[in-house]
């Protein structure tokens, strides 16, 4: 088999593809978390701290020096905390989508009930009757 028919196949199977539209899907759909959280739930927080974006915040721990041209070293806290609410945001509408998928999907049938221990516990006692009674009978019938 040559290699290209062997990637044909292996490109071709179900779990490559459902895995595919799976990232393409997750991928748009963290554009519009990351738009909803920067551009309707932020801006409100931002007025309830005093207009400050939370980007922004941080914690200067070197001032920007304009005369060698060197940048300010900052601990940028704020993206931090953005970053966090975004994934925050992602993994609970990811697990509403899942509840809602598990509440949608059919229950699978249950499995039929079989013998309780007791019962397969009887059968035994009786097989291993049925043997004892019948070993001796093969052994006079051997002794013949």
């Amino acid at each position: 088999m040559s290699i290209l028919t062997e990637f044909k196949q292996f490109a071709m199977r179900g779990n490559v593809i459902d895995l595919a539209v799976g990232v393409v899907i997750g991928s748009a759909f963290g554009k519009i978390v990351s738009s909803m959280v920067d551009n309707i739930i932020m801006p409100p927080l931002g007025v309830l701290i005093n207009n400050v974006d939370f980007k922004d915040l941080g914690i200067v721990i070197s001032a920007a020096d304009p005369a060698t041209n060197k940048p300010a070293v900052v601990f940028g806290y704020g993206a931090f905390l953005q970053t966090c609410l975004d994934f925050m945001i992602i993994a609970f509408a990811i697990f509403m989508l899942v509840r809602l998928i598990n509440k949608l999907s059919p229950k699978p049938a249950p499995a039929p009930k079989g013998p309780s221990q007791e019962e397969l516990l009887t059968q035994i006692r009786d097989l291993l009757k049925a043997e004892s009674k019948a070993a001796p009978a093969k052994a006079v019938a051997k002794k013949k």
